[in-house]
């Protein structure tokens, strides 16, 4: 059953992988562990990293995975294939793994990721840390490699930094500082050599630099070669580790520093004369390391101008750059005098990348260097921030690694804006670019930078472009069919074909539209984009909308959780008003608007819960919604809240303000709509009626009459008449799927309500229950409880002849 691409598309059950786990356990017992038994491993690894919950194996296949990771004479490609199954496994009280220095480098890479990956149940990582350290105590040459182990040895500072005591960390500052500053400046050794060959030909070359150039200075992560000493790698994983080190080993209370006091601690003379005076003393270890760390970013940051030879050390250049900066803003928070040796040469390396769109990840830590260091700093932060927050958005929004770089500084760098903030809540259409070219992984990073982004100025722009998301996607995907390909793979769907929506695009008659829809701020007015729509609609279909549309649900929570924190009055009768509004007037991409009703007729009912005086104060609009059954089937959910909430809170009890008139208004708007809805004409051109609108109807007719009491005759009468309708046997069609079952509830309703109104006393009490009623007290208190008095109201209803409980 395993052979086959097939077996790797279904569920595998537990029976199935315990006879899998046998097989497994037969081939690693085996003399000679073959390509049968590397198969069957990379099946088992697959099986368990692509479930959800822990699989459990068992015990004699887990065992005997661990002793082949432990086997010096396993094939390396088995052992890391034993290691990835054993960690997808942990955390695991079957696992025996332990640190032995007696083993190869390599496998002891491999046993202590399984270890880290436990989670430090036992201690797992103070032991592994430690036996890292006594490697690096030991310098003897047939020791374990620590090109192998230093990275462990990063990821257990970053885990449990206080494993280290002072003279361990003394000790790493050392090694580190050997490493990055005295590696070797000739290349390694061939790893054989021919028979004929020359000793002139087996001499080593020198180290070059990018450009080609041999190079003059010490060994950094850019210097180039065919093959790399020992001391060369270790330079390369001590550089790769430096900020963590840094961060761990920096003076203490480093992230309590405020604004203002760093920069009056960089403004002192003595962090001037420390700046000078620092290379001509000797220096304790971590001063020292961070004296070295300087250098080498100093050095990171001149070799970056170099041209490069090959495309992928270009890359590495800018992802050199990016850790150069950041290692720099480490140091310069951990002492200040480092900040004057660095600004000069940053404040010219954004001068240089700014304009390089290739170089555009570099400006990100850049900026943060300037938001942590402030008016030190000496730079125009404002200009930085208008560029970063214009510029890159509108012209870098389909490079997903940017993207998900550029929310994630947003959001790691909101305790610094401080000023600049108003810049990034006003930058909220630039920034929504990328969330609507890249909605799904990063959905979940703007739910959590939209409280930062709210604000009562532009929350009701922010709303209209929230919902017009799907358009914007589409809007985007044609300004790159529009322009010349970045690249020779199209970063949009070439599966779809749109010649119509190109030439709109282009037509200066719709320019005007296109041009709002990618406006880089917020402008503070809104247009009525529906002609986009129709223009548009052919890319509905397309599969990145379509991805888009599905985010926008979980975006409007986030939205409407964030608004309400800032909303007065007057902006949430505003957005009351512009839900009603937009219900009607959303982009046509496929389930797109049942998904986006659903969130608005909730969040109608939150803002009424939040202010009970909107459906008053808004009567107008309210009956004006109410007057049209167009599009009634697709709107149920908010026709069914905006119902709700009128018989709820269009009450004296939640506003003085709230006269008979209105509630006559109200009933007749309501009482029409109901005869429209559930009347059967041989034109079948009313659109089929949802149950639950209708019973919504006869409730909230039954409030109103209940509070103006000259109505209830017409109520009794329309819900008798209902009733009767129930009957008819073309009443289940007119409510579509829902048939018989709808008819039912409707007649259940219709009749309860009926009764209810036969005392205009009880009905009152039951339908519109005074605040004493709806406190706590009245769920607690034994004598009063509601469950009480809604027993003698049933009573009374049911013309019992005692009114005592029983």
């Amino acid at each position: 059953p395993y052979s086959g691409s097939s077996s790797l598309f279904r569920e595998i059950q537990d029976e199935e992988l315990k006879k899998f786990c046998s097989r497994i356990s037969k081939l690693l017992q085996a003399e000679d562990l073959g390509p049968d038994t590397l198969d069957s491993l990379q099946r088992l690894f697959l099986i368990i990293s692509a479930t959800k919950y822990n699989r459990r194996l068992e015990k004699t296949c887990v065992d005997l995975l661990q002793a082949t990771l432990g086997l010096a004479t396993c094939p390396e490609q088995l052992q890391v294939l034993c290691a990835a199954i054993l960690r997808e496994m942990s955390p695991s009280d079957s696992l025996s793994l332990v640190w032995d220095h007696t083993q190869n480098s390599r496998q002891l890479n491999l046993v202590a990721s399984v270890l880290l990956a436990q989670g430090d149940r036992n201690e797992e990582v103070s032991a592994v840390g430690q036996g890292v350290l006594r490697a690096l105590e030991s310098r003897q040459p047939e020791g374990p490699s620590l090109r192998y182990l230093l990275p462990i040895m990063a990821k257990v500072v970053v885990l449990s930094p206080g494993t280290l005591q002072e003279d361990q960390a003394t000790l790493l500052s050392k090694r580190l500082v050997d490493w990055l500053r005295y590696a070797s400046l000739q290349q390694g050794l061939p790893h054989s050599s021919s028979f004929f060959s020359t000793p002139r030909a087996r001499q080593p070359g020198p180290i070059t630099e990018m450009d080609g150039a041999v190079a003059t200075d010490f060994f950094t992560v850019l210097s180039t070669g065919h093959r790399f000493t020992e001391d060369q790698w270790l330079n390369v994983q001590a550089f790769s580790m430096l900020r963590a080190w840094l961060l761990h080993s920096g003076p203490e209370g480093l992230g309590t520093l405020d604004t203002d006091d760093r920069s009056e601690q960089e403004g002192s003379t003595l962090s001037v004369i420390s700046a000078t005076s620092s290379a001509g003393r000797l220096l304790p270890p971590r001063e020292r390391l961070r004296e070295v760390a300087f250098e080498y970013c100093q050095r990171l940051i001149e070799q970056s101008n170099r041209r490069a030879l090959r495309k992928g050390d270009s890359d590495l250049q800018k992802a050199c750059l990016v850790e150069a900066v950041l290692v720099l803003d480490v140091l310069c928070r951990q002492d200040p005098s480092f900040l004057y040796r660095s600004l000069s040469c940053l404040k010219a390396l954004h001068g240089r990348v700014r304009g390089d769109p290739a170089s555009v990840r570099v400006l990100l830590p850049l900026a943060r260097f300037f938001l942590s260091h402030g008016e030190a700093a000496a730079v125009d932060s404002e200009a930085v921030y208008q560029h970063l927050f214009t510029r890159i958005p509108l012209e870098q929004f389909h490079s997903p690694m940017l993207a998900f770089e550029f929310v994630q500084f947003c959001r790691d760098n909101l305790h610094l804006f401080g000023g600049h903030l108003g810049t990034l809540r006003l930058s909220f259409p630039n920034l929504f670019k990328f969330l609507a070219w890249n909605s799904p992984p990063l959905t979940s990073e703007f739910v959590a930078l939209l409280p930062a982004l709210v604000d009562a100025g532009t929350a009701l722009e922010m709303l209209h472009a929230l919902l017009d998301l799907p358009c914007l996607t589409a809007v985007l995907d044609l300004q790159l069919r529009s322009s010349p390909a970045p690249s020779e793979r199209p970063l949009w769907d070439t599966s779809l074909r749109a010649p119509s929506c190109l030439e709109a695009f282009r037509d200066p008659k719709f320019q005007g539209l296109f041009q709002y829809l990618l406006r880089p701020k917020a402008s503070g007015a809104t247009e009525r984009l529906v002609p986009l729509y129709q223009l548009l609609q052919p890319m509905a279909g397309c599969a990145r909308v379509a991805q888009c549309a599905e985010a926008v649900p979980t975006l409007l929570q986030a939205f409407f959780s964030a608004v309400t924190q800032v909303a007065d009055g007057a902006l949430i009768n505003q957005l009351a008003l512009l839900l009603l509004g937009r219900s009607d007037s959303l982009y046509p991409a496929p389930g797109y608007a049942a998904r986006v009703h659903s969130v608005l007729s909730s969040q109608f009912l939150a803002l009424c819960t939040l202010k009970p005086s909107l459906v008053v104060e808004l009567a107008r609009d309210l009956l004006e919604f109410l007057g049209s059954v167009n599009g009634l089937r697709s709107r149920a959910n908010l026709v069914t809240s905006v119902v709700w909430a009128v018989g709820e809170y269009l009450s004296v009890a939640y506003d003085r303000r709230c006269t008979v008139e209105q509630i006559n208004k109200f009933f007749e708007a309501l009482e029409a709509l109901l005869f429209e809805v559930t009347q059967c004409r041989p034109s079948a051109a009313l659109p089929r009626c949802p149950p639950k609108v209708v019973t919504a109807l006869m409730t909230t007719l039954t409030k109103l009459a209940s509070r103006s009491q000259d109505l209830i005759p017409r109520a009794s009468l329309l819900l008798s008449k209902m009733r009767t309708l129930t009957q008819s046997p073309a009443t289940g069609s007119m409510h579509g799927e829902h048939g018989e079952e709808g008819a039912e509830a409707i007649c259940t309703r219709a009749t309860e309500l009926l009764t209810l109104l036969k005392m205009p006393s009880v009905a009152q009490f039951v339908l519109t229950p005074s605040t004493e009623v709806c406190s706590p007290r009245y769920h607690r208190d034994v004598n009063t409880a509601l469950p009480l008095a809604l027993r003698t109201v049933s009573r009374l209803v049911e013309r019992e002849a005692s009114l005592l409980p029983g």
